[in-house]
């Protein structure tokens, strides 16, 4: 459930406007990962932080207008608020990140994957959870 929205949300952090192409671009590359990150909420293994992350960045730099509907949002905007607030990461993320990486790590033990990939990969989110976990809350 997401976390309840406060009275008073402090506006988005505003950006220096760029060519309209590029403003294009990231606005196409906001989509994308706004749409990876939804389809990470269902798709174990599939992280839905980082890509709302990366839309937050592409769409305060490309639409005001979705980086406000963003930062506000009842679901997505917590995780672009407590990043802009020295990069926090809420304790509900980190563990469902962790229960969904341990969740890949089983079925790549388990499945006929070569053991360096499976290796590889489990090494790969060890770090990033060594990463996560030492984020603020």
């Amino acid at each position: 459930m997401p976390e309840p929205l406060p009275d008073h949300i402090p506006p988005p952090p505003a950006h220096a406007p760029l060519p309209a192409p590029v403003r294009w671009l990231l606005l196409v590359f906001a989509a994308c990962s706004l749409g990876l990150g939804i389809v990470g909420i269902f798709v174990p293994g599939l992280p839905t932080t980082v890509f709302v992350l990366m839309a937050g960045w592409a769409a305060a730099r490309s639409s005001p207008r979705l980086h406000a509907w963003l930062w506000r949002h009842p679901l997505f905007g917590s995780m672009l608020r407590n990043w802009a607030d020295g990069g926090r990461v809420s304790r509900r993320a980190k563990w469902s990140a962790t229960a969904m990486m341990a969740l890949c790590g089983v079925v790549l033990a388990v499945s006929s994957a070569p053991r360096w990939v499976a290796l590889g990969a489990s090494a790969c989110m060890a770090c990033v959870l060594l990463w996560l976990w030492r984020r603020p809350e």
